[in-house]
């Protein structure tokens, strides 16, 4: 059965940066810690092409491969630091509460 393959989607390129970045740390760790990429495929339960896809940054690799191959390298503790720290939102936050509210009570008499 042929099966049509996934529109691409575009990414930022800080993102596909990012992402490189990632994947390479990654092949770093695998190979300090001597395991081949067959063996690693195995080990997470996919094909050589996807460890390769993920070590070259390809967006398309699950978030639950990526998850396995941290547990595999015993990295898995770094994906809850994943977004800890989000001090954008902390900030965005922040403002909407420190605005001052007007009381519905007052009339534009009380306030001259």
């Amino acid at each position: 059965m042929w099966q049509m393959s996934r529109p691409a989607r575009p990414t930022f390129p800080r993102t596909q940066r990012s992402a490189e970045a990632l994947g390479a740390r990654l092949k770093l760790a695998r190979l300090r810690r001597r395991v081949t990429e067959t063996e690693m495929a195995g080990r997470v339960g996919v094909s050589r092409p996807t460890i390769r896809r993920l070590e070259a940054g390809a967006l398309s690799v699950s978030l639950g491969v990526l998850a396995r191959v941290l547990a595999v390298l015993a990295l898995d503790d770094q994906l809850d630091a994943i977004a800890h720290d989000d001090v954008l939102g902390e900030r965005l936050n922040d403002s909407r509460l420190t605005r001052p509210r007007r009381s519905a009570d007052r009339t534009l008499a009380d306030e001259l």
